[in-house]
């Protein structure tokens, strides 16, 4: 069973519009973390993992990173898809999607 989840982490109120910074050292706090794959986009973080206890984990992780950056107040948003029937990576579920996509 593969958990996969996105995690997207906005820091607020600092003095800038810009969060590439903080999510960069959420990001960090999670390179290490056994047991969780992750995947950087432009509008957040895929996890895959085993375990549901390690997405929460790695989504805590990111949220202590940036408030130890001495930012106060922090909004995670979670979203899990966890499927029981079959067992695919994140990459089968992009080949599987392109499979009924329409070339141009």
């Amino acid at each position: 069973l593969l958990i996969h989840a996105e995690v997207s982490a906005y820091p607020m109120g600092t003095n800038t519009t810009s969060s590439s910074f903080y999510i960069a050292k959420g990001i960090e706090a999670i390179q290490n973390l056994e047991g969780v794959r992750y995947e950087v986009t432009a509008m957040g973080t895929l996890l895959e993992s085993e375990n549901v206890d390690k997405i929460f984990e790695a989504s805590k992780r990111i949220m202590e990173a940036i408030h130890n950056l001495g930012v106060q107040r922090v909004e995670i948003v979670l979203k899990i898809d966890s499927r029981k029937d079959k067992d695919l990576k994140l990459e089968e579920k992009l080949e599987s999607l392109k499979k009924h996509l329409k070339s141009k």
